[in-house]
């Protein structure tokens, strides 16, 4: 195994998944940590997808020790632990204590941390996020409901999170080359520096830190930098493109989004403006039970022409309200399960492509759905490709981070089906 990725939630893994195949990598994704003797096949790359993000930071370092320790017994080469480029977490985690769990059982020193994503606008300068021309901190991450990011300096923001030494792989060093890296990353461990945030804001900034890397067992960071190291080792096999050729199911398409983040908000906007059929979900209305998944799926499945989207995307202020009735982790837990068990229920009756925006909704479909492998389809915004299940029949899904994919992701996906 010559790559393997730890990834803290499903769309992320799906977005370094295919980071990696784009490199003619032949990549499995796995979701959740197999059992032994499972998923043994002939594969260049894994990525393991926790739903690790969110959850207390002691959950998240035990399911991330055994990731790595399922990795190992397969002899991987290099392992990325892949977290999001808005660098989503909090004080408390999860983002600090899974490297520094990571480094122990690596047996490493040091590593960097690198969420730049040129594609999707995620681009670190002096040790500062930004999302396109605006400051992690004036982006619309500043009101997230689960990992609000109020901060756009990175070495603060970890160094909260760690005991660790957090440093900076400042932009001049990386503009010198990767030898220039390299040697920095080596000045760093002699300092007692444990992690470095590293400057990046294009793919040559990567391809000098990933060629810097390529010795490191422990990498970490966000798609962009896993595709840096995947042109490593691509080397290894000529770049030989060896994944096979993608086909699709045959059935009907869906929507399914949970997100309410700016991006999936104006992608909903965009499919409602075009014709889409489309119902909202609202949380309360569940909760009081006057909305159930079975009328759901009766109307979806008497709709007609556009693929029905399914909606529970609000505004901050409905999102809000939801929270002071129902509790700030209820609303979007009744919400995905709510989503997940609709999954199952159009499973039955002929939806086979599910369009799903939103790390946890995408997290609660595939469950829902069973699906515990992926291969990785095309590509329809950067970042987010088409994707099958690797059983018989399986159905295809496009899991979408809620921040990502252009106002006509929707519309885009649905084109691609054939």
């Amino acid at each position: 195994m010559l790559l393997g990725a730890i990834a803290d939630d499903l769309t992320g893994a799906t977005d370094i998944a295919l980071a990696f195949a784009r490199e003619g990598l032949r990549t499995v994704q796995v979701n959740g940590i197999p059992d032994d003797g499972a998923f043994e096949q002939n594969a260049d790359a894994f990525v393991i997808a926790l739903k690790s993000r969110t959850i207390p930071a002691s959950e998240a370092v035990s399911l991330s020790r055994r990731a790595v320790t399922w990795l190992r017994t397969r002899d991987v080469q290099q392992v990325v632990f892949k977290y999001c480029s808005t660098f989503d977490s909090t004080d408390a985690g999860n983002i600090g204590p899974v490297i520094e769990a990571l480094l122990e059982e690596l047996g490493e020193t040091i590593t960097i941390a690198c969420p730049t994503f040129p594609e999707n606008g995620r681009t670190v300068f002096q040790g500062h996020l930004f999302v396109g021309d605006k400051l992690l901190s004036e982006s619309s991450m500043r009101d997230h409901p689960l990992t609000p990011m109020t901060d756009s300096d990175l070495i603060r923001v970890l160094q909260r999170q760690t005991a660790f030494s957090v440093g900076l792989l400042a932009t001049a060093d990386v503009r010198a080359g990767q030898e220039r890296v390299a040697a920095r990353i080596r000045e760093a461990a002699k300092q007692n520096l444990r992690i470095l945030i590293a400057d990046a804001a294009t793919a040559e900034d990567l391809n000098a830190i990933g060629k810097a890397c390529s010795d490191r067992m422990l990498v970490t960071g966000a798609a962009g930098i896993g595709g840096a190291l995947a042109r490593n080792h691509a080397a290894a096999i000529q770049g030989e493109r060896r994944n096979a050729e993608f086909v699709w199911p045959q059935g009907r398409t869906v929507v399914l989004a949970g997100s309410c983040s700016v991006a999936t908000r104006d992608q909903v906007n965009h499919v409602i403006g075009l014709g889409y059929p489309a119902t909202k979900i609202d949380p309360i209305a569940i909760a009081s039970g006057t909305l159930d998944v079975a009328s759901v799926a009766e109307w979806a499945e008497a709709s007609q022409g556009w693929p029905p989207v399914i909606y529970s995307s609000s505004d901050p202020a409905d999102v809000l309200k939801a929270k002071e009735v129902l509790g700030r982790d209820e609303a979007g837990a009744l919400v995905e399960d709510f989503l997940g068990e609709l999954a199952a229920t159009l499973r039955t009756i002929g939806f086979s492509r599910f369009i799903v925006a939103g790390g946890e909704t995408s997290g609660a479909v595939s469950a829902a759905l069973s699906v515990n492998a992926l291969e990785i389809g095309p590509e329809i915004d950067p970042g987010v490709p088409w994707t099958r299940a690797t059983d018989a029949g399986g159905p295809a899904l496009a899991l979408k981070s809620g921040n990502f994919g252009a106002p006509d992701f929707f519309e885009k996906a649905r084109r691609m089906c054939r």
